[in-house]
């Protein structure tokens, strides 16, 4: 006979329960009457204790917990894409359309849509041996995204039986499997996957290829790997939301799950919006079709917000695990930093710095480690980049959050808030921000883009911090007492700032620019910087230089060059040497 359950204390989203029970370390649970999903997190002799992912205001001591055997799981298959989830993976279009626009308790909604049918084509016959992870049907999950229905990892044995291609609903079986111990298995077009466990791979591969994001600042200066992870922390107003829209939108990725984690209503609401206004410039239809949704906002439980990050990596490991390139953004992971500070004061667990449990950097390990570009089960190689959006308290890059997360991270682009003010966007500090990838990506950028790319960036960053420290300088004594080779350096760097770094997300031209485009830009200012060092050398006042107006032409090229005509920017280099070449023959 099953033990039974009782609910003995509520603590916010932390409910215990007194005495001995037969449940296990992170089982998914029902919680009293209404049946609320929760989650063991501590298991005692005389105690459990459950974290509620819903609202417990009503729920009441005594009332039953029941176990479901298994831990808290995804439910992975075609559906996904064009969906928006909760924090927990049920469907917020479902839920309203059930409860209307506030979400109600004890809600029992399927993640997939069990009514729509999908047109199946079986890659697998009868007699086939497959392993885990191999795909044994296919289907058009979207005009963009081939979807590939995969043997759980968990499962390899001999087909037995294939049905016909055809219509079939996520629940239907297409095979039957038989094990080696001979258990037969139905295969659906669906599995489950516990969201706190890492996918299995083959092997992690180098990270060698970088994700082109089309902003000029971060393909150049401060590049991710494809597999990578990515920080972006900033204060209040800094740009970090637009940024990860603008990455989403652009970059090469093949899906897109973006997680918004804690973040103000109206700014998901605004989100949610976006999204499904975006025109894909891959296909030319909405961004939606490859791109998922979860959206869990400050006023939702704090537990779910925790959960939220492990639905949106599973999700992503899923498609990876197709052969697609993933990308999520978090946004932002110092919300879910603060739910997990919240339900470990209610556990009244020893604090650490900032009252954040001692186990933060821990568990903010374990999700970026679950980024990588590997050779995955199915024949094939996919990725996941991660970006994570970090929101220190008054721009405070020393506080836990951010700190833990630049040792866990090899990318970190410092929002400046001085920067987004005067409305340069992306208002990512070049001084501040570093990427550990370009040893890595350097060989890529030589062969696909140019072989003098990277000396090009070198010489960019050179001059940006010599600026930095020359501007420290002016600001005590004034601009004028420097030499001219100092003051030419001021200007460079203020046209690579201009023009180059600070990009415009609204003009076709400039929203996105191909790496070809980025390095023609770079040699087209470098050029200008190295004829004005020569002509500056024989004395020729650095005034005269400005007067001929291509210091204020370069800062314009990114709008007055298209990116179909790259020849044009070949024509700035020999209008320099035109009207540079007679101070040079003097």
């Amino acid at each position: 006979m099953q033990q039974e359950n009782k609910i003995y204390s509520i603590n916010g989203p932390v409910v215990t329960i007194k005495g001995k029970t037969d449940l296990s370390m992170l089982e998914m649970v029902y919680v009293g009457n209404q049946k609320l999903v929760g989650e063991v997190i501590s298991l005692d002799t005389d105690k459990t204790t459950i974290q509620v992912y819903e609202e417990t205001a009503g729920l009441s001591p005594d009332e039953p917990v029941e176990g479901t055997g298994s831990q808290l799981c995804a439910l992975l298959g075609p559906g996904i894409l064009t969906n928006i989830f909760d924090g927990i993976e049920r469907p917020l279009p479902a839920l309203q359309a059930q409860s209307g626009a506030f979400i109600g308790k004890g809600l029992s909604v399927s993640a997939l849509d069990t009514e729509k049918t999908w047109d199946v084509k079986l890659c697998v016959k009868a007699g086939d041996t497959i392993s885990g992870g191999e795909v044994y049907a296919e289907t058009q999950e979207t005009p963009a995204i081939r979807h590939k229905i995969m043997l759980s990892p968990l499962l390899s044995g001999k087909i037995t039986e294939v049905k016909p291609d055809g219509a079939y609903h996520v629940n239907d079986t297409v095979a039957v499997l038989e094990d080696k111990h001979g258990n037969r298995h139905n295969l659906t077009l669906c599995q489950r996957w516990p969201i706190r466990i890492p996918r299995p791979v083959k092997k992690r591969l180098p990270a060698s290829r970088p994700l082109i994001t089309g902003q000029r600042v971060i393909d150049t200066l401060f590049p991710v790997a494809k597999g990578g992870a990515a920080a972006i922390p900033g204060g209040f107003g800094t740009g970090k939301t637009m940024t990860q829209h603008q990455l989403a939108k652009w970059c090469d990725a093949d899906i897109i799950v973006y997680v918004g984690c804690g973040e103000r209503g109206n700014e998901m609401t605004q989100a949610l919006q976006e999204f499904s206004e975006l025109v894909d410039p891959r296909t030319g239809k909405s961004l939606m079709e490859r791109t998922v949704l979860i959206a869990n906002t400050s006023n939702m439980p704090v537990a779910a917000r925790e959960a939220s990050i492990y639905t949106g990596i599973t999700l992503a490991e899923y498609y990876r695990d197709m052969g697609y390139h993933t990308a999520i953004m978090a946004d932002s992971t110092s919300r879910w930093a603060e739910a997990l500070r919240e339900i470990s004061g209610r556990l009244e667990e020893m604090p650490a710095d900032e009252g954040f449990p001692a186990y933060l950097p821990s568990r903010l390990s374990e999700f970026y480690e679950r980024a990588g570009y590997m050779d995955v089960l199915s024949h094939a190689e996919g990725s996941v980049t991660i970006i994570g959006a970090v929101s220190p308290q008054g721009s405070d890059f020393s506080e836990p959050v951010t700190q833990n997360t630049k040792r866990f991270t090899r990318c970190f682009w410092a929002l400046d808030k001085a920067l987004a003010y005067a409305r340069h966007y992306p208002a990512i500090n070049w001084t501040s921000s570093y990427s550990e990838y370009l040893g890595e990506l350097e060989q890529w950028y030589h062969d696909e883009v140019g072989a003098d790319f990277m000396r090009c960036r070198e010489e960019l960053s050179s001059i940006l911090y010599e600026e930095s420290s020359l501007m420290e300088i002016v600001k005590l004594i004034g601009a004028d007492v420097l030499p001219d080779d100092q003051k030419l350096t001021i200007e460079i760097a203020r046209v690579i700032r201009v023009g180059f770094l600070q990009q415009n997300a609204f003009h076709p031209d400039d929203t996105y620019v191909p790496p070809e485009k980025q390095l023609k830009m770079m040699r087209v200012i470098l050029h200008l910087y190295h004829k004005c060092q020569q002509i500056v050398q024989l004395q020729v006042p650095i005034a005269r230089l400005l007067e001929t107006g291509l210091f204020d032409k370069l800062t314009k090229i990114k709008y007055d060059v298209p990116n179909n005509n790259l020849a044009m920017l070949d024509d700035y280099i020999t209008e320099i040497d035109n009207v540079l070449g007679s101070y040079l023959r003097k």
